[in-house]
């Protein structure tokens, strides 16, 4: 069976954004006018950004968890480039990450740590790897060779 580590990110992203479109997690009335942090110039101009976010947020607690909000917020944060302009750097919104993550509670793909952060669920975590598993086989199906990998 395949892991998250194992497949590209942005199509593993891609595919769990669109499943948890299908799912109850529900985005906010706010979402189409909110910027995603104090570094954004403007709110992103995909119309679905809510469930990727939510997705990419599944993704990292699966890879660093237990993590915390503050750190997911440091991680999604932006700025200047890491290295000399790290003292500009800005945090992301706290209230998308905090009602994405609660929202991924609801379904049971995360659980809370106390005084520890975020990790993902056992529920959680057998969906990201049967999704990964058959994301490696498309894969393998187009490109023979990396059958060596599953």
């Amino acid at each position: 069976m395949a892991k998250v580590y194992d497949v590209p990110s942005d199509v593993l992203i891609s595919r769990l954004a669109g499943i948890l479109k299908n799912e109850d997690i529900p985005a906010p009335a706010w979402v189409p006018f909110v910027k995603t942090g104090a570094h954004a110039d403007k709110p992103p101009q995909d119309r679905e950004w809510w469930h990727t976010r939510c997705a990419s947020l599944m993704r990292k607690i699966y890879l660093h968890g237990p993590l915390g909000i503050n750190e997911l917020r440091k991680i999604y944060g932006g700025g200047r480039p890491s290295g000399y302009g790290a003292a500009h750097h800005k945090d992301a919104g706290g209230a998308i990450i905090r009602n994405a993550v609660q929202g991924l509670e609801k379904l049971g793909y995360v659980e809370k740590v106390e005084k520890k952060g975020r990790v993902i669920s056992k529920q959680g975590m057998q969906k990201l790897d049967r999704l990964s598993t058959e994301i490696l086989n498309e894969i393998i199906t187009e490109k023979p060779q990396l059958k060596v990998y599953s």
